[in-house]
């Protein structure tokens, strides 16, 4: 199997029929979504069972329902049960743009294939679409130290290899950047290759747990941590210096803004091209 859409769960109430509903949407067959499941009550899996249960592709929806520590905890079960060569993440509200995302990214895997490319050891990630703010968040074209630091893809537009989800699970030390560990070591640690794929894979929900006021502290501790695990202090420095210069809150705010995001996001991907 190609494709292991993984969504994990608790109590997400409405929101899992939407994000199941899309993901059985794409025209790509060969895939499947796993549905990790932490013991939810609330009943959105049975109503969702009840009124899509019976359609052509919901047997596709491999449910499995087991106590968990946390959402990174949750997310390791997952790639635990996923049958598929590449592994996407797509939490309960979160969508897919269109009904051929998966299609296209077949098409890019094919390409990489033919040119030799260790299948084990590959990275796709595409653009996201805000839902929350209404605006397109472009990825960079290319993955480097300084990416890394400041701008890494959204995770729910990367396709990872299953094999480098399995060799290094998220790090549960990390209650809110263990994605971004994870794709540090992808980049720093496994050598992966990393390829821009040049349209939306995701529809992003947003204002989840790591963008709550109340987490903000916390996230800038293990950014701290992390990098310093993965970067020397020389080049940790040098973006530091540079993100100071570049006033970097100002153009976050900027990225975030209906009014101006089109064009900030214009701008960045001139800059990376």
């Amino acid at each position: 199997m190609k494709f292991s859409i993984i969504t994990v769960a608790l109590d997400p109430g409405e929101k899992l029929a939407a994000t199941l509903d899309s993901a059985l949407g794409q025209t790509c067959r060969d895939m499947e979504v796993v549905l990790k499941d932490g013991g939810s009550r609330d009943g959105a899996l049975e109503r969702w069972r009840r009124d899509r249960g019976s359609e052509p592709g919901a047997e596709r929806v491999r449910v499995f329902v087991e106590k968990d520590a946390g959402i990174y905890d949750a997310m390791n079960q997952a790639v635990g049960h996923a049958a598929g060569e590449f592994l996407l993440f797509l939490n309960c509200g979160d969508v897919f743009p269109d009904e051929r995302v998966l299609e296209r990214t077949l098409e890019v895997l094919e390409e990489e294939r033919r040119a030799g490319t260790d299948m084990a050891r590959l990275v796709l990630y595409g653009d996201t679409y805000g839902l929350k703010n209404g605006v397109t968040i472009a990825s960079a074209s290319a993955i480097t130290g300084f990416t890394c630091y400041r701008n890494i893809p959204c995770h729910q537009a990367c396709f990872y290899s299953a094999a480098l989800c399995r060799e290094k699970p998220y790090d549960l030390q990390y209650r809110i950047r263990a994605d971004y560990d994870h794709f540090l070591w992808c980049f720093y640690g496994a050598g992966a290759k990393m390829r821009h794929m040049e349209f939306l894979v995701a529809a992003y929900e947003g204002g989840g747990y790591s963008e709550s006021r109340e987490n903000r502290e916390r996230d800038r501790q293990e950014h701290r941590r992390i990098t310093e695990c993965y970067m020397g202090k020389g080049e940790l420095m040098k973006y530091r210096v540079f993100m100071a210069c570049t006033l970097a809150p100002l153009r976050t705010a900027m990225a975030e803004s209906k009014t101006f995001s089109g064009l900030y996001h214009w701008l960045k991907t001139k800059i990376y091209k």
